[in-house]
């Protein structure tokens, strides 16, 4: 199975606000009745998200979240482990995030933290994140055995749409909070992150749990392009087809 590589993407991809707008709604009305219907037969679904710094994922994940059930997800924003987390293998604190029945969960970053942030920064020994690769690979093949699908997600964008978010970012008050000194120190390891994010996806892109690689210098391009992925794969997962939308389901 070919997997996806970031030299593939194109960048240029957009949408008018117009055409946003329409598709943005369709695509939240259905993901709402798909999420009902999770819900009615005790599913359970992982969305995981990756990226680049300022690529997207607190956008992509906002439109998915703001017209579900609150009741019915829970977003788990990912930083460094804590110290008593640090204790247990790095899959630990992952595991007691799982899901239960009837339940979304939203991972923004992930275990793939192990073959990406701490590879990079060598917060762990080049054994640990050669040896995650198989270790990832087994613990979404059970996830889905056990019938829980599993969505991931690698928001793409430019070294160039990075510096120009970087800026508008410290340039406004409202944002001035996302921006951080390591967001500047990671972004000039840009090279070593791109070989290790191309790696990853050649590594754990598997027909159990493909990587989807999404285009981000459009931010409306991108957000469409979660959901509506979202909706075809978790749609095929759970065996639900969310383009013929019962009665008392139109807007």
């Amino acid at each position: 199975m070919k997997a996806p590589q970031l030299a593939d993407v194109d960048l240029g991809l957009s949408l008018s606000r117009r055409e946003y707008e329409e598709r943005l709604e369709a695509a939240q009305l259905r993901l709402l009745f798909l999420q009902r219907h999770l819900h009615e037969h005790k599913r359970r679904a992982i969305l995981a998200f990756e990226g680049w710094d300022a690529a997207g994922k607190g956008g992509a994940i906002r439109r998915i979240s703001e017209k579900l059930d609150p009741r019915g997800m829970r977003v788990h924003a990912i930083g460094a482990p804590e110290a008593r987390e640090l204790g247990h293998h790095y899959l630990h604190r992952f595991w007691d995030r799982m899901p239960g029945p009837s339940r979304i969960a939203v991972f923004d970053r992930s275990w793939y933290g192990r073959v990406l942030v701490e590879r990079v920064e060598g917060l762990c020994t080049p054994a640990e994140w050669k040896r995650a690769f198989q270790e990832i690979r087994e613990f979404e093949r059970m996830l889905v055995d056990d019938g829980v699908p599993v969505l991931k997600f690698f928001l793409h964008i430019s070294k160039r749409e990075q510096l120009r978010r970087f800026q508008e970012r410290e340039e406004d008050a409202f944002k001035r909070w996302k921006i951080t000194p390591e967001d500047w120190r990671n972004r000039k390891k840009w090279r070593a992150y791109r070989t290790a994010t191309d790696e990853m996806l050649e590594r754990t892109h598997t027909r159990e749990a493909p990587w989807h690689v999404i285009a981000g210098e459009n931010k409306r391009h991108a957000r469409i392009a979660v959901l509506e992925t979202t909706l075809r794969q978790l749609g095929r997962a759970l065996d639900v087809d969310t383009r013929k939308l019962p009665e008392g389901w139109h807007t």
